[in-house]
Order: structure tokens, then sequence, then C-alpha cells
């Protein structure tokens, strides 16, 4: 789950922990299938935590489930930030992170099942991920990589398409992931307006160490 400032007291600490607990009960939820229909009991008892706990922090279940998908989209953003690290061109940063977005269908599946489920919702919202991906567009269009364009359609494009390999990767298993991944990469380049040659040589970089 993300990371944030840990609490300066001990009654702060275990509200932050209870709030934390609920959060990972929903995003578990989200992942496995998607439904939002479990009663507020249920999802307590998911989180090891007492029913009335739950309106300490949260008003209703959508607001639960917003929060839950929030988190996972800032853990998803921070997780790229710091795999990608060191990578300048705003090319290859793309290209990288539709490739380690693929390889985190198997080794982050709980996150990578709740992008995939509501992802879509979220891609134009304030949350750390959209911020993220608009540094990276606009670092693109103003060194003159990408073609200018309305970052907002080119966040469209560049969203739409990641949750596409999302959903690939869960939908067909068999498929090879790493693969399908650079040539989608070398797609969506191409689609921003890197030469075809230069697409294709940066869609094939070698990754860094994604640990």
């Amino acid at each position: 789950m993300s990371t944030s400032a840990p609490p300066s007291n001990r009654f702060e600490r275990r509200r932050a922990e209870t709030r934390r607990a609920l959060i990972g009960a929903a995003r578990q939820i989200l992942a496995e299938s998607g439904d939002t229909s479990a009663s507020i009991q249920a999802i307590a008892e998911r989180a090891d935590v007492g029913f009335g706990s739950f309106y300490n922090h949260f008003e209703s279940k959508t607001e639960l489930f917003e929060a839950a998908v929030r988190d996972a989209l800032e853990e998803f953003g921070q997780t790229c930030d710091a795999r990608l690290t060191g990578i300048d061109d705003p090319a290859e940063l793309v290209a990288a992170g539709f490739r380690l977005s693929a390889r985190m269908a198997e080794s982050r599946p709980e996150l990578m099942q709740v992008l995939r489920r509501r992802g879509l919702g979220h891609l134009h919202s304030d949350n750390g991920l959209t911020v993220r991906a608009l540094r990276d567009l606009q670092a693109g269009i103003a060194s003159g990589r990408f073609t200018p364009v309305d970052p907002a359609v080119a966040l469209s494009a560049l969203g739409g398409t990641l949750l596409s390999l999302v959903e690939l990767r869960f939908a067909r298993p068999d498929l090879d992931g790493d693969e399908a991944a650079v040539n989608l990469a070398e797609m969506v380049l191409r689609m921003l307006g890197v030469p075809p040659d230069d697409a294709h040589e940066v869609a094939r970089r070698p990754l860094p160490d994604l640990g």
C-alpha cells in the first residue's frame, strides 16, 4: 500500500492502522471480484476491526472503495517512480512503464487487479498516477520528443492503452507479457510522434533493475 508520514502518537498510529486495514480489505475485495456489495460488517471482519470503527474513518462504503482505488493508484505511481528513476528520456519512461506494468501483473497481482477493474474511471482524476503521467507527457511535448497535442487527449490514449495491456495480461496469461508490452509500447511511442525506427529501438532498451 502507499506510504505516508507516520503518525506522531499512539492514538494516531492505531487510528492510521485501522484505516489502512479497512482500505486493505476493500482493495482485496476489488481485486478478487470488483463487487462492492459486501456489507460493512463483512468488510470490518475482513479487516479484523470493530464494526463501529468503520464510521470513524468513512461515511459510506462508496467513500471507502474510492479511497482504496486512490491508494492503489498512488502505490502504482510510487512503484513506477522508484523503479524508473534515472531515466531522463520521456519516450523511454513511457516504454519502460508499459513493460513494468506487464510484469507487475505477476509480481503484484492484487494491485494490478484493482487498476484493471477501476483504473479507467480514475484516468482523469487528480490522483498521483495521473499527475505522474501528465508530468511525463508534458516533458515529452516540451522537449519536442512527442508531437504537440492536448495533454489530456494524450493521457486518454496512453492510459487507455496501458489499461488494455493490463486486461490482456489477466485475460490471456498464455501470451508472452513482455513481448506484448514491448509491442504496445512501440505503437504508443509512434502514436505520440516518435519516428518508427526510434520507437522500435527505445521500446527495446534494457530495463533498469526492477527488483
